[in-house]
């Protein structure tokens, strides 16, 4: 029992801006949590972490503030990112203080070699025995199913909370890729600037996140348009009021970050060589992330790329999938992790 025990403790981390999931050897996802923490700012203990928190977020008194401590997909307060990881390791090796795993943290691939050492600092802060990092666009593409290791042209765009990685993949490696910053709650601020310009209705960034769940699209739908009612605070009148809202107009407000994502999609096919632009001709693209979950936008990459667009099953998890496939396999998959930078 004990040999299993000790095998079963090495660990994926997919560590998003929206969401932190954790891969368990053995076991598969056994957490998938918002990546939020509540701090009761007197006294610096954390009030709750994940779903918990999430909740609270526009709703806390003065003394309690809900942080996201991940920003563009890179940490933006150490410490906080540290103390949630430790949380959340903790909370899946109940009573096993001394268990010091494996950790494969999944990053984005655009990412500065200072942001690279916080991550595997807060791994090892933690409580990891070893740290190893795998770029997200390669982990989308090994748990998309991919053919990541033989010799043609693979490509993956990754739409996350925070950034949005494409990336054309070949051999186990990474021929070309680009990693921006915009994502899932660049279309949430976006969501949100847009009713405040037309409506003068401020909203909170859950409400903004909710409409574009109910009703938002990169492209016109077949159909029926869709409408939401939103509710918030009059700025003009300061109190609460509802507004309804059609699919188009969210569509008009998230426009320029699906444009965004679309320009790094071409430029990515731009710099293939010609070669592997062949083999993606033939095979298409494939998208994971939450992103690729907002209605049309498959259509939208189909129209605007001529290519063969395919969303990934497991379009959510598809990173920790893929880190945990490392993890799983760690000798095999070794050569995707990225190598040790010499200090």
């Amino acid at each position: 029992m004990n040999n299993l025990a000790f095998l079963g403790r090495d660990m994926a981390v997919d560590l998003g801006t929206a969401n932190t999931l954790v891969y368990v050897r053995g076991r598969g996802i056994v957490l998938n949590e918002p990546s939020v923490v509540a701090l009761n700012t007197s006294t610096a203990k954390i009030v709750a972490v994940g779903i918990e928190a999430k909740q609270m977020i526009g709703r806390t008194p003065s003394n309690i503030t809900a942080v996201r401590p991940l920003k563009d997909g890179v940490i933006a307060d150490f410490e906080i990112t540290e103390r949630m990881l430790r949380y959340f390791i903790q909370k899946i090796h109940r009573r096993r203080h001394f268990a010091k795993p494996r950790v494969v943290v999944a990053v984005p691939s655009g990412i500065t070699s200072v942001e690279h050492r916080a991550v595997k600092e807060a791994g090892y802060q933690a409580g990891a025995r070893r740290v190893s990092i795998v770029e997200e666009p390669m982990a989308a593409a090994i748990g998309a199913g991919l053919p990541v290791h033989d010799p043609t042209g693979n490509m993956v765009v990754d739409i996350g909370g925070g950034t949005t990685e494409v990336a054309v993949i070949s051999m186990g490696g990474i021929v070309t890729s680009q990693s921006i910053r915009v994502g899932g709650d660049e279309m949430d601020q976006a969501i949100g600037t847009s009713v405040k310009k037309e409506h003068s209705l401020m909203v909170g960034e859950r409400t903004a996140e909710e409409l574009k769940f109910a009703i938002g699209s990169a492209y016109p739908i077949d159909g029926e348009e869709l409408h939401a009612e939103v509710r918030g605070r009059d700025l003009v009148s300061g109190l609460p009021r509802t507004v309804v809202l059609s699919a188009a107009d969210i569509r008009q407000a998230i426009e320029e970050p699906v444009a965004s994502i679309i320009d790094a999609v071409r430029t990515t096919l731009d710099k293939c060589p010609p070669e592997l632009s062949g083999d993606i001709m033939d095979r298409g693209i494939a998208v994971t992330g939450g992103g690729a979950l907002l209605r049309g936008l498959e259509d939208r990459l189909r129209h605007e790329t001529g290519m063969p667009i395919h969303l990934a099953e497991n379009a959510l998890d598809s990173v920790a999938v893929g880190s945990g496939t490392c993890v799983e396999n760690y000798d095999r998959l070794n050569q995707v992790l990225v190598p040790e930078r010499q200090r």
